[in-house]
């Protein structure tokens, strides 16, 4: 467990310190990442990225509690993610798709595992991937994705009412009995 004397030692540059943050923190960030990029190399990349820019920028910051240490990481993380996007022109507004709307019954969600739900947000488009990411998980509002983006808003409300959208189907698509007696 990272305690607030050892990341005040990493900010004082002491490798052991930084060492610590690392293996405690690693896994999460790189989890973290992979749900922006999908791709492990890639999420790799991003990850050390942010270590290298969380170690040169914490000794200016004052933390006097390790959550929001925490959170801050994680905003590194995602803003290195969105970086990646778009220098890869990976994140692009999709246009207008014809998705039925569906519901989905607790019996349906209560047999996903967490590795299937998270398959099946791994294969949205990137674009609303991210949008979906920032917003449900994250908890950014459609402000600050429209900022962090530099999209409107409505294109971000937009963007996850289709993930929604395509997230419910593929979610009804694993379970072929519910599928047969679904109602559109």
């Amino acid at each position: 467990m990272v305690t607030l004397s050892i990341i005040q030692e990493a900010q004082k540059k002491d490798t052991l310190a930084q060492r610590k943050v690392f293996e405690l923190y690693g896994r999460m960030l790189f989890r973290l990442a992979k749900r922006y990029l999908v791709d492990q190399a890639k999420s790799e990349d991003a990850v050390s990225e942010s270590f290298y820019i969380i170690f040169k920028k914490m000794d200016g910051c004052h933390f006097i509690a390790v959550p929001p240490f925490e959170m801050w990481m994680k905003q590194i993380v995602v803003h290195e993610c969105l970086r990646i996007l778009r220098k890869e022109k990976r994140f692009e507004v999709l246009t207008e798709q014809n998705h039925d709307s569906c519901s989905i019954d607790d019996a349906t969600v209560e047999c996903l595992t967490a590795a299937e739900i998270f398959r099946v947000i791994e294969g949205l488009p990137a674009g609303y991937r991210t949008v979906f990411n920032l917003h449900e998980i994250e908890g950014y509002s459609h402000t600050e994705i429209a900022e962090l983006l530099e999209i409107s808003p409505g294109t971000s409300k937009s963007q996850l009412s289709k993930a929604k959208n395509i997230l419910q189907q593929k979610i009804i698509d694993l379970d072929p009995a519910y599928a047969k007696r679904k109602i559109v």
